[in-house]
């Protein structure tokens, strides 16, 4: 089955619609400046900011101006309203899905409200709509898609592109008619100051794969892709909705972006390089697989990709390793490479769809975008695609066709996208899918810090001194119930939390807050993104396989049994395991209590091995 893009929308520092960043990609126009929206003590950092206030992108939204509402939900709805135009979807009658990758979610109402919650009540529903779940609802409901289905991944930077993923799957198992995936991420001081303690900021603009690059500039933004299958006829979505209508920059014309010819994700790959949190290995195994994997379900080989958007963040680092994975893949015959972070910033969750877009512009209007920054030649590095290399920026006869989009996050989750405009070959050979069955083999709880002591069965105790309280448990409760099951290490690792590394998350923006912005722990930093929990157990494990993390509230778990259940059901797995991990502060239980809201417990860990059933015991369920 084929998945076709009817649609897309994008807002990020190199403009607020496709044609503003088309028009900026081709003109080579960078939107990474000085700070301006963002309220940071670090003014020598660059960074990429949408062009737009608050107050003007709820008034494109037909909100009241001083409604608080925060910018990742806000350039969400946006994206998501511009995508839904583009497609012209009737949606009335379809199983619609948004499927959003983020990881801050309301972070920069929360930073700036933190003290008045504390003190009064009244502001206190602002954290409802701090976590990622919350803010992907929100994000849903102000693009007008209120009954729509909605998921939240979160797998730090690659979390959008694992949205499309999710979203692909679900349309080829038939579990709903049109997904509108993607993500978005805003700047806030959490983040930058986060990325500031690993000391892999630039305070120049960055310079992917170059020889004197020194890091990264943090964006923003978000993009989404309106994906259907080749199953429903075209007649019956491409109908106009002019409901939906968001005005274009500069008046442009919107036929410019009208997809003539079907586009279409034609494979993709996830894997864990299982290597370190936030480091990449020196033979980037977790984006050469996943690039394979992408390259494999597409039929195609290395020589048919005919441009790589790289991950390209500008650290020293990322830049070498994912040089190291490309070289493996391509060999000698490497296609133009680029890295577009030097135009729109680092943008993190989001990162993933922005350059999922960039890619379609690319293959709709055959060019190929630069690599701005870049001087130098590394020999550790790919030589990337600069306006000094003797190549057509404009192709013709439509000869690009099949573009590899890497994205990589924290943790070493690493994804790969291949976007053509020719869809799958046809495989009439293959035999029929064989279906499989799920159960669960084993499990194990965790809910008392008591419990932790059985750790040292695992861990030494140095390694335990490094753990927070919810990665002790999620690791406990993980390896007891591999045990238990008698697998050694899973073939894909799924985890479920409604609010992710919450000690650890609250540690750090408590000290931001009361101490200011200068000596802040990158340990902490580290440790508070969601799939934290994930890659630390695959890095225990070294496992290479399907890593996922889904952070939706209450429904995380459901989400998270549903990935598993279909892995095992299609053949893609034969053992995974499912992780539901989360944990309270004293202060997050007393403003629930606050709120009338169920108080959470202090510590909840609790993992199953699920594989393929030879009995008739039923899936595990909540």
């Amino acid at each position: 089955m084929d998945i076709t893009v009817a649609g897309y929308g994008i807002i990020c520092a190199i403009g607020n619609d496709a044609t503003a960043v088309l028009a900026s990609l081709k003109a080579g126009r960078t939107g990474i400046g000085p700070m301006r929206y963002l309220q940071s003590s670090h003014k020598e950092l660059p960074v990429g900011e949408v062009k737009l206030s608050n107050a003007e992108m709820l008034r494109m939204l037909g909100q009241d101006e001083s409604a608080i509402v925060s910018r990742t939900a806000l350039m969400g709805a946006i994206a998501i309203r511009q995508a839904l135009q583009h497609a012209h979807l009737d949606t009335k009658g379809k199983r619609i899905v948004v499927i959003n990758g983020t990881t801050v979610g309301g972070m920069d109402v929360t930073e700036r409200f933190l003290r008045q919650m504390r003190e009064d009540d009244g502001l206190l529903p602002l954290l409802e709509k701090h976590d990622c779940g919350s803010s992907t609802r929100q994000m849903a409901d102000l693009a007008g898609l209120g009954d729509a289905e909605v998921c939240t991944v979160s797998t730090a930077c690659s979390s959008a592109v694992n949205a499309i993923i999710l979203g692909s799957e679900m349309l080829k198992a038939g579990e709903a008619d049109v997904v509108i995936a993607g993500g978005t991420e805003a700047l806030s001081r959490f983040h930058l100051n986060g990325f500031n303690s690993l000391m892999i900021l630039d305070k120049e603009p960055c310079r992917p794969f170059d020889r004197n690059r020194a890091g990264l500039n943090l964006g923003e933004g978000a993009a989404y892709v309106v994906l259907t299958h080749s199953l429903v006829k075209s007649e019956e979505l491409r109908v106009k909705n002019k409901s939906n209508n968001l005005e274009c920059e500069d008046n442009s014309d919107s036929s410019l972006f009208t997809l003539n010819s079907s586009l279409y994700i034609c494979g993709y790959g996830n894997r864990c390089d299982a290597f370190h949190q936030t480091a990449s290995s020196e033979d980037g195994e977790g984006a050469y697989l996943a690039m394979c994997d992408a390259l494999q379900m597409a039929g195609l080989r290395p020589a048919d990709i005919h441009y790589i958007n790289a991950h390209g963040t500008g650290t020293p680092n990322n830049d070498a390793s994912e040089s190291a994975a490309i070289r493996r893949v391509f060999g000698q015959k490497i296609p133009p490479v680029s890295s577009t972070k030097g135009f729109t910033g680092h943008t993190t969750s989001a990162c993933g769809a922005i350059e999922t877009v960039i890619s379609i512009l690319a293959l709709q209007h055959q060019f190929l975008p630069v690599n701005l920054g870049w001087k130098e030649q590394d020999e550790a590095c790919i030589r990337p695609y600069d306006n000094s290399i003797l190549l057509n920026s404009t192709f013709k006869d439509s000869s690009l066709k099949a573009v590899l989009c890497n994205s990589f996050g924290f943790g070493g989750n690493d994804s790969a996208l291949v976007i053509g405009s020719l869809p799958r070959p046809s495989q009439e050979e293959e035999q029929p899918m064989e279906r499989h069955r799920a159960c669960t083999l084993a499990e194990a709880v965790v809910t008392d810090t008591e419990q932790l002591s059985e750790l040292r069965e695992f861990v030494t105790a140095g390694e335990a001194r490094r753990m927070s309280r919810l990665m002790k448990a999620a690791t406990l409760s993980s390896m007891q119930a591999l045990r238990k099951a008698g697998v050694e290490c899973p073939d894909a690792i799924i985890t479920a939390t409604a609010y992710g590394m919450l000690e650890t998350s609250a540690k750090f923006l408590t000290d931001m807050l009361e101490n200011g912005e200068e000596t802040l722990s990158p340990t902490l930093f580290m440790q508070s993104t969601h799939n934290t929990l994930s890659s630390a157990i695959a890095i225990r494990l070294r496992c290479h396989g399907y890593n996922m993390t889904y952070s939706q509230g209450s429904d995380s778990l459901r989400w998270a049994l549903r990935d598993a259940t279909r892995l095992i059901e299609t053949g893609r797995a034969r053992t995974v395991l499912v992780g539901l991990h989360d944990e309270a502060t004293p202060s997050f239980q007393d403003f629930c209590r606050r709120l009338g809201k169920p108080v959470p417990p202090m510590l909840f860990s609790r993992s199953v091995v699920l594989g393929r059933s030879t009995c008739d015991e039923s899936v595990y369920h909540v």
